[in-house]
């Protein structure tokens, strides 16, 4: 299994970015990753979406430069780089991760 594509810091785009975090499943990848002090591996994620939907989500993550998958034998590791966006678009992940819906009741 060959490594998956990740855009460099400078590729990232501030669009790509919040376009992957404004879907309900792919923001709560990042929460959960963000507290996370490891890896995660693709099957640890229980959100109740079918194995592809799953892989579609980290896929948007990862080509907007979110996530970091890392191949190990089968297993595909997700981290976030947080440093990255930190790096590009500071304040905005905590911003974005920390965020209440304000929706009306």
């Amino acid at each position: 299994m060959r490594e998956p594509h990740h855009p460099a810091c400078a590729e990232l785009e501030l669009s790509d970015v919040l376009h992957a975090l404004s879907d309900p499943a792919r923001l709560e990848i990042a929460r959960r990753l963000s507290a996370a002090e490891e890896e995660w591996a693709c099957g640890r994620f229980d959100l109740g979406l079918s194995k592809a939907t799953l892989s579609h989500h980290f896929r948007v993550l990862r080509e907007a430069g979110v996530v970091k998958t890392r191949v190990e034998g089968r297993k595909r590791l997700q981290s976030l780089r947080r440093d990255d966006l930190d790096a590009c678009f500071p304040g905005l992940l905590d911003a974005v991760l920390n965020g209440h819906s304000r929706r009306a009741a």
